[in-house]
């Protein structure tokens, strides 16, 4: 497509989705939920078509050298499928939002004065590699009420097209609105700039991707945006740990999935403690394909750690690779995190109430967590049904996404003739 041709087509995309986006505003909670569940049925029916496009994508990926990250991220099973499908029917349990009383507050007008939670109206997703996000996004925004433009990237084009395609088309038997999930179908990266300046017809904006992409979207945007920010995430073993529990967490939070932003980046071993959990938890990570990189105390440790530079502490890997330093104290670890992190998931292993109530305090993280592992950091983990993403702003929204954060507040206000004197 030219771009002239790209430009309209993402403009009428637009128009349609605003235009949805008022029929769903009257839309109740059965509604909604019927066309959900047309789409969980239609996904479990459509399976093998959904293996078979994304294979295509995954083979050209392999085609294309693209890394052994990106290939998982891209990559469905009929695990992932039937997780998707278990995240439309999770969602259909939840609550609808819309419409709950947050505040009532009284007057010396004779005025009833509530904030209710309304739609955000239209919200566009940009994202990259992770087919599931198309269906999490769609459902999460129609259960909140709210129409959605989806952006995949091109390493995944024809898995977001058919998977768009089934929950479409079963949503519309089920009475969903026209226009109410558009897909931007080209893989042209100018599609993603026609976006960034229809602040007239967007309400909002979820960047979900590589630093890179963020990055260029907030700069770029004249649509307020929501960030997924990346994940350089640490868990610290503290001197009072249990050593069992700490070497669990601590390979769970590298290893269970390392190319997710809530994969544990680098681990902080208190001095005392660090030759009791390094040797055994290095064997483990040196058994499942882990590279370590560490200071000089780590090494003197366990000596098939390579030394780390300066580089090691900033870097979310993304990958089977690791960095470890041993402090000296709480405080330490805690001024390293605040340092190097970037305010997504931060972990404490400790049977110390006071050591575990400080970090909690002090570290300044979307979720911090003790005596867990980083990777529950996840909207299906948190109750949520799924999430569109997880935020590390601090406005409107923060930490793992869901319905209530694709959410805005109203006045309503009710009077008999009240005036202002």
């Amino acid at each position: 497509m030219e771009n002239n041709e790209i430009k309209q087509a993402v403009l009428l995309k637009a128009k349609a989705a605003k235009e949805a986006s008022r029929k769903l505003l009257s839309m109740s909670a059965e509604q909604k939920n019927n066309m959900l569940s047309a789409m969980a049925d239609a996904l479990q029916q459509n399976m093998e078509d959904i293996l078979f496009h994304n294979e295509i994508d995954v083979q050209a990926a392999k085609e294309a050298y693209i890394t052994s990250t990106l290939i998982d991220k891209l990559t469905l099973n009929e695990k992932r499928i039937n997780d998707m499908i278990e995240s439309v029917r999770n969602v259909i349990l939840l609550q609808d939002p819309i419409g709950t009383v947050i505040e009532q507050n009284t007057s010396s007008i004779d005025i009833d004065v509530k904030k209710i939670r309304v739609p955000l109206g239209v919200i566009a997703m940009i994202y990259e590699a992770r087919p599931n996000v198309t269906v999490d996004a769609a459902i999460l925004c129609l259960k909140a009420g709210n129409a959605v433009i989806l952006k995949g990237g091109s390493e995944a084009i024809n898995s977001n097209r058919i998977l768009t395609k089934i929950i479409c088309e079963a949503g519309a038997k089920a009475g969903m609105p026209v226009g109410s999930i558009q897909f931007i179908d080209t893989p042209d990266r100018s599609a993603i700039q026609e976006l960034l300046h229809l602040d007239n017809l967007i309400d909002l904006l979820i960047p979900r991707g590589g630093e890179e992409l963020v990055k260029f979207i907030r700069e770029h945007s004249l649509i307020p945006v929501l960030s997924h920010g990346r994940g350089l995430c640490h868990t610290y073993i503290d001197k009072d740990a249990d050593v069992d529990m700490a070497i669990n967490v601590a390979f769970n939070a590298k290893c269970q999935r390392p190319s997710v932003c809530n994969a544990m980046e680098t681990l902080l071993v208190h001095r005392d403690i660090a030759d009791k959990v390094l040797p055994e938890l290095c064997r483990l990570y040196n058994e499942a394909g882990v590279e370590i990189e560490g200071c000089s105390i780590s090494q003197g440790i366990v000596n098939s750690i390579k030394p780390a530079t300066e580089k090691d502490w900033k870097t979310e890997y993304l990958d089977l690779k690791i960095s470890i330093k041993v402090v000296t104290s709480l405080e330490e670890a805690i001024e390293h995190i605040t340092k190097y992190g970037s305010m997504h998931s931060e972990a404490v292993i400790t049977k110390n109430k006071e050591v575990a109530d400080r970090f909690i305090a002090e570290v300044d993280a979307a979720a911090v967590f003790v005596n867990a592992s980083t990777r529950l950091h996840d909207g299906s983990v948190f109750g949520l049904g799924c999430e569109i993403g997880i935020s590390t702003q601090k406005l409107h929204a923060r930490g793992a996404m869901g319905i209530k954060e694709l959410t805005t507040t109203k006045y309503v206000v009710r009077g008999n003739g009240a005036i202002r004197n």
